[in-house]
């Protein structure tokens, strides 16, 4: 598999200094800028390069943060420097960073919720980041990290529509990463600024054949109505995961 964009970034990689936590100060340098767009900047991390394409289930935010990008980074070096494989590499980047934190606890409880563990014949969400990580795939709307000021991207300022950068990665790239897992998967866009895009794509007839659970709340502690937003939508939920569950058969 070709990985030319991470072959670009590999020796600023390598020069890391991992024997203490990463930092912004060695992150979000002109070593990993990969892109500008007005008050926005795109960095480097291996964060979404590898793709389970047997999947079952697709978790999609809208682009990795900092402590994901931190995370991804870490890990990466850890496993490139103990002689790994550049695909194991990627691999084990991705299952260290993929929504960590209390985001990923409050999304097994909702997957739970909803009756995932039963479709897939698993007894709790939270081995889908575990031991059954094989049925997972998580990624981006927007592949790479973003930064507003230094800030993490939320998709709001600019809206990605209004960005020529981040349109192309949402419109573009991150539809073609879908087709590229095989279906039945069940896609899960967290949030409006997920769900929006998912929209539009299917607008633009660029999605591919998996079903989509829209409707489902981002799960960030920073979303305070996320628990009325699951409630309110949790029978409709339930609803196009049992439409699914049948094609599982």
């Amino acid at each position: 598999m070709s990985h030319t964009t991470l072959q670009q970034f590999l020796p600023a990689i390598q020069t890391l200094n991992t024997d203490r936590p990463l930092t912004k100060q060695d992150l979000l340098t002109t070593s990993f800028l990969m892109e500008n767009d007005g008050d926005i900047s795109m960095y480097y991390a291996p964060h979404n390069e590898w793709v389970n394409h047997n999947a079952r289930i697709v978790i999609i935010g809208i682009t990795p943060g900092w402590n994901q990008m931190k995370i991804a980074v870490e890990q990466f070096v850890k496993s490139f420097s103990s002689g790994e494989a550049l695909e194991t590499c990627l691999k084990e980047a991705k299952r260290a960073a993929g929504f960590a934190g209390s985001m990923r606890k409050n999304l097994i409880d909702m997957l739970d919720q909803c009756s995932i563990p039963e479709k897939l014949n698993i007894s709790d969400s939270s081995h889908l980041f575990g031991k059954q990580r094989n049925l997972l795939h998580t990624t981006s709307v927007i592949k790479y990290p973003v930064f507003n000021d230094g800030k993490n991207y939320t998709g709001h300022q600019p809206p990605i529509h209004q960005s020529p950068l981040l349109h192309h990665y949402a419109y573009q790239e991150f539809p073609n990463e879908l087709a590229n897992i095989a279906p039945p998967a069940l896609v899960i866009p967290l949030g409006k600024t997920v769900e929006h895009v998912i929209f539009g794509l299917a607008k633009e007839n660029k999605l591919p054949e998996h079903n989509y659970l829209t409707g489902f709340p981002h799960p960030s502690g920073a979303n305070g109505h996320r628990v009325k937003q699951f409630l309110q939508q949790k029978e409709q939920l339930q609803k196009k995961i049992r439409i699914w569950g049948t094609k599982l058969d």
